[in-house]
């Protein structure tokens, strides 16, 4: 009978599990949709909407008269942008004309009859002789736009952009200030943040979609444009008094030397096997100035060494972007994370060696998932500082060469002269010297708590190879030898560090340490404490020293 019984119950037991279990999923699905909800209607609220909702103090009379002024004469300002904008993004637009496409123009344009609005005015500290002032608008506008495209093969497809969402930051810059009436020079505007720009293609009288490729690349296309005709460090300058004012126009102010050299523990995207990664790295979004890495495959641990180089505008207020994607093959790539550096941290001529930690959007950082994390290695050299600042990545300059390349006065004005000397007809050779003088805390592998360990060392693009000695039964080895490299390329090769333990029957990995030779050569020589990657303790104490010998490539 105690039998059944405790059947009986634990039934019961069972269906209670099941139905409390099943409630708390279907509240938690409640509470879910209720949220994303609540998140939709949030991202469809107009200025109208805000105002229902927040105190008066929040939007000052004068914005409200601003706006109602605005509201005015915009058939004026549509009438007149309309050709300024008809003039000024034609060419651009031609510029990144898809290789499909015969021509792309606009047929139509005119702005519609709904004003933006400015929901925020800041005023800029900035320096002496000019006023900056930055107004936030939003607009959700009925514009009236038709592109007229041609196709290689002879079609033509009127196409209308709809649907137009914008919600940005503008940057107003009065200079020079002068003492005659209105008190500046020129005014000079730029899109210095673009929050969201959402629009949609629709072919008239037809879709879109029955023309494969296409919408991609017509948007891709449009999002070039804005970004290279408006889009902050570019700037429109209009003259209000006469005079000269190239000096306001905007010019390159530096070079950004990067390298992208590692990631470690990334996302696994594929179902069979490891994802294939490679980065994607930029500093203004333009197609042309994108920098691609190699792929690495069936790697979650990938090692690229690659280097790049970029223009800098504007290097208080631009950034470095790097996105990993894994590669598909014939299918889109897909993205693992990405990560940003401000080149305001960067000091000028200071080699920054930086991990980044990957996030699955820079502008909305609620998924708080690890995806990995990359290594970079960043030199920022301000133009007109070539004489105090070394870049190895220069070693044709004559500072460079006697600087970072360590040759004679004599030699380096031989190679000056040379009118032939360019920066790919250089590479720098030399012998790097490693000394491995301790570990500290390692970790116990061993079944007695100890260790037996010992390091080798590995130039990866010539597999060269040395090992020290075996050191038993210590958590806290000291080695004190050294060993000397002759290294082809200094500037492209990596320096991989191995701590090992070593068993009767084999070895086991304990941690490792990778390194660029950039700061060796830029030093000439340094000792440092470097934390083992892969082990849960312990550091690796070593000391590197360059001798360097400046040689040419063969034609």
């Amino acid at each position: 009978m105690s039998f059944f019984f405790g059947i009986a119950i634990g039934v019961a037991c069972g269906i209670a599990i099941v139905v409390v279990f099943a409630r708390f999923s279907n509240h938690r699905s409640r509470c879910r949709r209720d949220l994303a909800t609540t998140v939709a209607a949030f991202a469809r609220m107009t200025v109208q909407d805000s105002r229902k909702i927040l105190p008066p103090q929040f939007y000052p009379s004068w914005l409200a008269w601003l706006n109602s002024h605005l509201r005015k004469i915009w058939p004026y300002v549509d009438e007149a942008a309309s050709e300024l904008i008809r003039s000024n993004v034609e060419p651009i637009l031609e510029q990144y004309r898809p290789v499909v496409l015969a021509s792309l123009k606009f047929s139509k344009l005119t702005l519609g009859t709904v004003a933006p609005q400015f929901t925020g005015v800041s005023i800029l500290e900035c320096e002496a002789g000019e006023v900056a002032m930055e107004l936030e608008m939003q607009w959700d506008g009925n514009p009236n736009i038709v592109l007229d495209i041609k196709t290689r093969v002879g079609v033509g497809l009127p196409i209308q952009v709809k649907n137009i969402g914008f919600t940005g930051v503008f940057r107003l810059i009065f200079k020079p200030l002068v003492g005659e009436f209105p008190c500046f020079g020129a005014v000079s505007y730029s899109l210095r943040e673009k929050k969201n720009l959402e629009f949609k293609l629709k072919i008239v009288g037809g879709d879109i979609t029955a023309v494969p490729g296409i919408s991609d690349a017509i948007e891709e296309t449009i999002r070039d444009a804005i970004e290279d005709s408006i889009t902050w460090p570019v700037r429109k300058i209009v003259p209000i008094l006469p005079g000269d004012y190239s000096d306001l126009e905007l010019k390159p102010s530096g070079t950004l030397e990067v390298k992208l050299v590692q990631a470690r523990d990334l996302t696994n995207k594929d179902v069979i096997g490891k994802s294939d990664p490679y980065a994607v790295l930029f500093v203004r979004p333009l197609r042309d100035r994108m920098k691609t890495s190699k792929t690495i495959n069936n790697e979650l641990n990938p090692i690229w060494n690659d280097h790049f180089e970029f223009i800098v505008e504007d290097a208080s207020t631009q950034h470095l972007t790097v996105r990993i994607f894994d590669n598909e093959g014939v299918q889109a790539s897909e993205l693992i994370g990405c990560a940003l550096v401000r080149l305001k941290d960067l000091e000028p001529g200071k080699v920054k060696d930086v991990w980044l930690k990957l996030v699955k959007d820079l502008d909305v950082q609620r998924d708080k998932k690890y995806r990995g994390e990359v290594r970079l290695e960043l030199l920022y050299c301000p133009f007109g500082t070539e004489s105090v600042i070394t870049n190895p990545f220069r070693p044709d300059l004559l500072t460079s060469l006697e600087k970072a390349l360590k040759v004679d006065g004599t030699e380096a004005a031989e190679m000056a002269k040379s009118n032939s000397l360019k920066k790919k007809d250089i590479i720098v050779r030399g012998v790097l010297s490693v000394t491995v003088i301790s570990a500290e805390n390692l970790p116990a592998v061993d079944l007695l708590g100890k260790a037996d360990p010992y390091v080798e060392l590995t130039m990866k693009k010539s597999n060269t190879k040395h090992r020290t000695r075996v050191v038993n039964d210590s958590l806290n080895p000291v080695w004190n030898q050294t060993f000397d490299f002759v290294v082809e390329d200094g500037l492209h090769d990596m320096l991989i560090v191995d701590v090992w333990d070593h068993d009767t029957f084999g070895k086991d990995r304990i941690g490792r340490c990778i390194f660029t030779l950039t700061r060796v050569i830029l030093e000439g020589e340094f000792r440092d404490n470097f934390t083992l990657e892969g082990a849960k303790s312990g550091s690796l104490t070593l000391n590197l020293k360059w001798s360097a010998q400046p040689i040419f490539r063969d034609p």
